[in-house]
């Protein structure tokens, strides 16, 4: 393949990576319920940031949800206050990790025991034999809680920083004596252990934001954006859209979301600024939250001034069969791999290659990492063979950039350590990114159709049109409502307001219409179905108004086993 490859221009290639966490905080105080947002960035931020630094000529296109970056910047003052000043921390994990004296009663010992359990049995426990020790007492105590006043404070402690090493990214683990000092002792860590693994922790999240602008600023890597709190803009401008890939489909009783388009508009204003704020300069790229599209989506993205979009690879076949007399003209050989325009908006859009992406998500965690890449490889060697007749060709691989990597052995280091490496090397590929891309002039082939999907199945089914999913919009248009009442009658001074707003756009957020249902696990949809409530609960409070009686009970029970735990999704169903 490497023969026929020769004296032809390089396929391009964009790896694209996007980090997303949904808003954990009782915006009330501020206090965190669940430690997603600082494990993830310690282990997953940090390693990714630290791959593309090690190798030259690793290029790569990073997304951060605006939200997401709000709360890393949150822990960071954080850690710094209670370094400084003293000041509690507001994530109860955390706070036990660092502080003096655990206090702990019975219900407190037990979700101690249930949280430090919440990470890859294979990966992420059974790799240190002494963090299996303490999971199979937290295993027994779990099943046999009134054994729990029997396990001594050292039991808890030694719990807490053997969950937190397990967490570290891999490129620290090797290379940070402090962390591998830990590790090395294995158990009766003392306070000073205790703090200098808080210390780490603020180092990392405290600079992995920076880490990401010197890469941007070098034009190593490109940052995008996505709406502030992570919607899905397409159900937000209108619910009915989603029966343009799933006609038939069961909708909420809502007819639409009040306001819909205006609200839309805001998520992108607030995300640019949120983005502007913390890297100093304007993206040139949206990822819309879950690669999720429409006609009118697109439209307000290219309002917006940005230069291009992504989305995934069914919704383009979809969109294609419709615009076509051929039934069948989605599921054509042609060659998708270049970049297309919607109509006569001046943005460029792009598309997943869902079969190269959800190999990385789903397949090669099982895979040695040296026959992974060597597979990858040869499909892309396959693409630009059957695509060498386009001069302006372009594979987008995009995949969530921090729920694969605790399925594969020491969180993906030697695999993303042999991709950046081999397709750095290959004379057939370039690695590049979008606005490279399009610093040249490129044909753009025209899309006249586009059906409203995410790359999530090319539907928007993972977010509404099951009936838990359903009745969640309709809390949610109910509390618009009131929100838009109290507004109209002037009953909040201004930094109400600004409060009340903030509220609503986490109530919006995507992430509680894909955790509720009954295909996930029973644990995290009860999870989210409170952080959604709870949310909610903050809004009428907010506006002064009382909240309706169902707030009080969880309308969503979970009974599934998904994949990678629900957390994420193939593009095409399987």
């Amino acid at each position: 393949m490497l023969d026929s490859m020769a004296g032809k221009k390089p396929l391009n290639v964009i790896l694209y990576w996007h980090m997303h966490q949904p808003d954990y905080r009782d915006l009330r105080n501020g206090e965190y319920h669940l430690p997603w947002t600082y494990l993830h960035t310690i282990k997953d931020y940090v390693d990714m940031v630290a791959h593309l630094e090690n190798q030259d000529g690793a290029r790569a296109v990073v997304n951060f949800a605006p939200i997401l970056l709000e709360q890393i910047q949150d822990y960071s003052q954080q850690l710094t206050e209670y370094r400084d000043a003293g000041k509690a921390l507001r994530d109860p994990l955390l706070a036990a990790l660092a502080g003096p004296v655990l206090q702990l009663d019975e219900n407190a010992r037990l979700t101690l025991v249930k949280t430090c359990l919440r990470a890859n049995r294979q990966r992420l426990i059974e790799r240190f034999p002494a963090f299996v020790t303490l999971a199979e007492m937290a295993e027994l105590a779990v099943k046999e809680p009134e054994k729990l006043a029997y396990y001594s404070e050292q039991f808890f402690i030694d719990l807490l920083v053997w969950y937190h090493l397990s967490w570290m990214a891999e490129t620290v683990r090797k290379t940070d004596e402090r962390v591998q000092v830990l590790m090395k002792q294995a158990a009766h860590f003392t306070m000073g252990d205790r703090h200098t693994l808080v210390d780490i922790i603020h180092e990392l999240i405290s600079g992995v934001i920076g880490r990401y602008k010197a890469l941007a600023e070098t034009g190593k890597i490109e940052l995008s954006m996505t709406p502030y709190a992570h919607p899905i803009l397409p159900l937000l401008i209108d619910l009915k859209c989603a029966e343009q890939a799933m006609p038939g489909t069961d909708l909420p009783e809502s007819a639409q979301y009040p306001g819909g388009m205006a609200r839309s508009r805001w998520h992108m204003e607030k995300g640019l600024a949120v983005f502007k704020d913390t890297f100093g300069f304007m993206p040139a790229g949206c990822w819309p939250s879950e690669g999720a599209i429409s006609a009118e989506t697109i439209e307000l993205i290219d309002e917006m001034g940005l230069k291009w979009l992504a989305s995934g690879e069914t919704v383009l076949r979809k969109s294609l069969e419709k615009a076509s007399s051929d039934e069948r003209a989605g599921e054509g050989n042609e060659c998708i791999h270049k970049a297309y325009q919607y109509q006569d908006n001046g943005i460029t859009c792009f598309f997943r290659d869902d079969g190269l992406s959800d190999l990385i998500g789903f397949k090669y965690s099982d895979w040695h990492a040296d026959d992974a890449v060597a597979n990858l490889v040869h499909h892309l060697e396959n693409i630009a063979e059957a695509c060498a007749d386009k001069e302006d060709r372009l594979v987008s691989i995009i995949l969530d950039g921090e729920n694969a990597w605790e399925y594969y052995p020491e969180n993906g280091y030697h695999f993303l350590s042999a991709l950046y490496e081999n397709l750095v090397a290959h004379e057939g590929i370039k690695l590049t990114t979008y606005s490279e891309f399009l610093s040249s002039p490129r044909e753009r082939t025209r899309v006249n159709e586009v059906v409203a999907g995410s790359w999530v199945y090319g539907t928007l089914s993972t977010w509404i049109g099951e009936a838990d999913k359903n009745r969640a919009w309709d809390m949610l248009v109910d509390a618009k409502y009131a929100y838009d009442r109290v507004v109209q009658e002037g009953a909040l001074d201004e930094q109400q307001l600004q409060r009340a707003t903030i509220q609503l756009a986490t109530c919006e957020s995507s992430d509680w219409f894909w955790w509720v249902g009954e295909y996930n696990s029973a644990e995290s949809v009860s999870a989210f179905d409170e952080q959604f409530r709870m949310h909610l609960g903050n809004l009428y409070q907010i506006l002064e108004v009382s909240p309706p009686d169902y707030l009080a009970r969880a309308f969503s029970s979970g009974s599934g086993a998904p994949a990678m735990g629900g957390a994420m999704l193939p593009g095409q169903q399987q």
